[in-house]
């Protein structure tokens, strides 16, 4: 009986995952052993299953078969494509360290599919194109998990965060962990303020999972809470419209992000607090429908202008 040390059998097999094809000499430089020990350890390899292939001559050596970890019929081409969208949209997340993760598991994807497979994930990943976030503020990758980990158990987190004020530690009980408009957010109860929170988790300096258990009030819906925080903080303009339209035909037309909407008789009330009254008047007047402003009146003569303005463009030609 041959004794075969099982750290170096696997780190052959380590070793031929990594690389498609390695020779004897290379493998046996690499593990400091002979070439006459890697021919018994990929025999080992072998008699247990591992599909490792062999070439004689010159340039041989050993590689696995393509499909070892990952059979062919595993992921079928939208498989692929939707693995190879989720990674790449991955870098639009802001967390530290995503680009070199995202390049790691594509690599790691692409060395144990087929051919065909992997030449349609090469032609995805060299050909698409993501605009880039106009504002990136990243997120350390550890408070995100700690704080995702705590929610889904009901488990206080302990927060060292900064804010204008200072940097604050508090006890939080985490309801949700939110992604919007290129930032993290997390809503719940802060024990420091005795009330609901948005933080933005660029902000949070360390997160520290403890084993208090918390309960989360039912039916709480933490997106809309955090829209409805974001619409207290005044902006230059702030908006209030009746439409008159159904509520499920506004919400489809109006991004939750952009506006709260509420049934008021047989209208829908929009009311939103905006930078530019320009875009807000170019949205109403997409919705196709009748409206009637009650704040700001600035908002009525930017509706005007842009009207004459059309009026005139639409104008027939003269002369």
């Amino acid at each position: 009986m041959v004794y075969h040390p099982t750290a170096k059998v696997l780190a052959v097999l380590e070793l031929l995952q990594t690389h498609k094809h390695l020779s004897g000499q290379e493998l046996a430089h690499r593990l400091e052993v002979d070439v006459r020990t890697i021919r018994r350890y990929i025999t080992t390899l072998q008699d247990i299953g591992i599909p490792i292939e062999s070439e004689i001559g010159r340039h041989g050596g050993y590689g696995l078969r393509p499909g070892f970890r990952l059979p062919p019929l595993m992921f079928s081409d939208d498989e692929v494509l939707v693995l190879t969208l989720g990674l790449l949209l991955a870098r639009r997340l802001a967390l530290t360290d995503a680009a070199s993760a995202v390049e790691s598991a594509l690599a790691k994807i692409e060395r144990v599919l087929p051919l065909p497979l992997r030449d349609r994930l090469r032609g995805l990943t060299d050909s698409l194109r993501l605009d880039e976030p106009t504002e990136v503020i990243q997120v350390e990758s550890t408070i995100l998990t700690t704080l995702s980990l705590a929610s889904s158990q009901s488990r206080q987190a302990k927060l060292r965060y900064a804010s204008a004020e200072g940097e604050t530690t508090r006890l939080f009980d985490p309801y949700a962990v939110l992604f919007h408009q290129e930032r993290w957010y997390t809503v719940g109860y802060c024990h420091l303020r005795a009330g609901l929170r948005v933080f933005r988790l660029d902000r949070v300096r360390e997160a520290i999972l403890t084993e208090t258990p918390f309960i989360s009030p039912p039916d709480f819906d933490a997106f809309t809470y955090m829209l409805m925080s974001f619409e207290a903080i005044p902006d230059e303009w702030d908006i209030d419209v009746l439409l008159a339209t159904s509520l499920e035909t506004a919400r489809k037309r109006i991004p939750r992000s952009l506006a709260t909407l509420v049934q008021a008789g047989d209208q829908v009330r929009l009311r939103a607090s905006i930078r530019d009254l320009s875009d807000m008047a170019l949205i109403i007047i997409r919705l196709g429908c009748p409206f009637t402003v009650v704040h700001p009146p600035e908002l009525r003569t930017e509706l005007r202008r842009i009207a004459d303005s059309v009026h005139r463009w639409a104008a027939p030609a003269t002369g």
